[in-house]
């Protein structure tokens, strides 16, 4: 396996559910080539988890902490770990 990949969660916490934040979250991962899941959590949170180099992940999270017009981010939670090459792709999960 390659050293370079890693595995990224970022528990996002804001108005983050009903903007469209996990669709803008997959355009932005499948644009930097990265695999993974994200979904909506019942206590209001996005839940995201992609892998790929980690460089890349960084400016997936660095999105993140901003989000897309009409989501306000108060909090991104970072969590990092080794890549289990678990996904072939980007998906929404939920």
């Amino acid at each position: 396996m390659d050293h370079d990949l890693a595995h990224l969660e970022l528990t996002i916490r804001g108005r983050v559910q009903g903007v469209s934040f996990r669709y803008h979250a997959m355009a932005q991962a499948r644009r930097l080539g990265l695999t993974g899941r994200v979904r909506n959590h019942p206590d209001g949170t996005v839940h995201l988890r992609a892998e790929g180099h980690r460089p890349v992940l960084e400016l997936l999270a660095a999105w993140a902490a901003q989000g897309p017009d009409h989501a306000r981010v108060d909090g991104c939670e970072v969590r990092w770990s080794g890549a289990a090459g678990r996904w072939h792709d980007f998906q929404i999960d939920g």
